[in-house]
C-alpha cells in the first residue's frame, strides 16, 4: 500500500489537485487500485454546486489518471517522467460523488506502444460505479 507521501514520490500532482488519497494495490506498469475519501471540505464543492455538493465528472477522471500515471511512472524506465493525457474515450458517468463517499479508483494498462498507451478506470463503491472511460496517455 502507498500512502499520500509515497505517491508524491511518483506522481508531481500536489494539494489541492492530488486528488488520490492511497494505492492498496499496485502491479507496476499493469495495473493499480487506489482510493480517494470524497470530505465536505473539497475545495471544489464551494462552486459545484453551494446548495448539492457534487464532485465534477473532469475530477473524477482526473483521479482516475492520477492512478494510471502511478502505475506507468512507477516503471524504472520511466521515473522522473511525466503522464499526459492523450484522450479520453468512452467516458460514463452513473451516479453523482458526494461528500463522504469513498471512491475506489481501478485502472488496468489494455494496450501499450512506445510512450503512448490506454487504460481501461472506473471509480466505484461497494455499492455502485460512479464513472467508467478508457485513457489515452503519453508517457515524456
Amino acid at each position: 500500500m502507498l500512502n499520500v507521501m509515497d505517491i508524491q514520490k511518483i506522481i508531481p500532482q500536489r494539494s489541492p489537485f492530488l486528488l488520490i488519497d492511497r494505492i492498496d494495490e499496485l502491479e507496476p506498469g499493469k495495473r493499480a487500485v487506489g482510493r480517494k475519501c470524497v470530505t465536505y471540505n473539497e475545495p471544489f464543492f464551494t462552486g459545484h454546486f453551494p446548495d448539492e455538493p457534487v464532485m465534477p465528472g473532469v475530477l473524477i477522471i482526473e483521479a482516475l489518471s492520477q492512478v494510471g500515471a502511478v502505475i506507468c511512472l512507477s516503471v524504472e524506465a520511466n521515473k522522473g517522467k511525466n503522464a499526459y493525457f492523450g484522450g479520453i474515450n468512452k467516458a460514463k458517468f452513473k451516479n453523482k460523488i458526494v461528500p463522504g463517499d469513498v471512491l475506489t479508483l481501478e485502472v488496468e494498462l489494455i494496450k501499450q506502444k512506445g510512450n503512448i498507451g490506454v487504460a481501461s478506470a472506473k471509480a466505484y463503491d461497494e455499492n455502485k460505479i460512479f464513472a467508467e472511460a478508457e485513457l489515452v496517455f503519453a508517457i515524456a
